[in-house]
């Protein structure tokens, strides 16, 4: 069995839903449990493990999905990284690690097991381009150029100006939304909870 047949049967629908964004995600989880039941008919198993990497000043978990074959030799890797956030308001240091890793594995999964973000009708882009709504990429780039800065920085107070006025205009929104990070979207999800 090859891995790209492995990669050919799998279907790894978009099953949780962002209420924040409107959109369909897939999380490791998913990804996990379709993948399973195929590797099982060939006697594969799959791994996923983390290692904490510094680079300059700041710290990344380094995920690495693998599939072993029958004699448990690794037969295919892959890997994904992302940076832990210095601080992260209503989590802790185990939480925020948590949270990089959860992203870290899903991006190590897709990418071993070729997961495309092809679009399908229920996505927003989707969506926009069925209702003829036309997004201004320069304004889309600027929005994101502008979120990615304040979440980093932390500064809800100009992230909720910015993101009450994204809300006037929902394609624009939701394009936008689609292309921040889980981790953006989880800082921007907390400022809606109010944490």
């Amino acid at each position: 069995m090859s891995l790209c047949a492995i990669q050919q049967r799998l279907k790894a629908p978009k099953g949780q839903m962002n209420s924040f964004g409107g959109y369909k995600y897939r999380s490791c989880e998913d990804i996990l449990e379709a993948v399973k039941p195929i590797l099982k008919d060939y006697n594969y198993a799959i791994g996923v493990s983390d290692d904490i990497v510094l680079v300059g000043d700041r710290v990344y978990v380094k995920a690495t999905a693998y599939i072993l074959n029958e004699e448990m030799s690794i037969i295919a890797t892959a890997t994904g990284f992302a940076r832990e956030a210095a601080t992260k308001k209503g989590m802790d240091d185990s939480q925020i690690t948590g949270t990089a890793s959860s992203y870290a594995r899903k991006y190590a999964l897709n990418g071993l097991l070729a997961i495309d973000d092809t679009k399908d009708a229920d996505t927003n882009e989707a969506h926009d381009q069925v209702s003829g709504a036309r997004i201004n990429k320069e304004q889309k780039q600027d929005y994101l150029t502008t979120i990615r800065e304040q979440v980093a920085n932390l500064n809800h107070d100009g992230l909720r100006e910015t993101l009450d006025e994204l809300a006037l205009d929902a394609p624009l929104k939701r394009a936008v939304w689609a292309d921040l990070s889980e981790a953006q979207q989880k800082v921007i999800k907390s400022l809606a909870n109010g944490s």
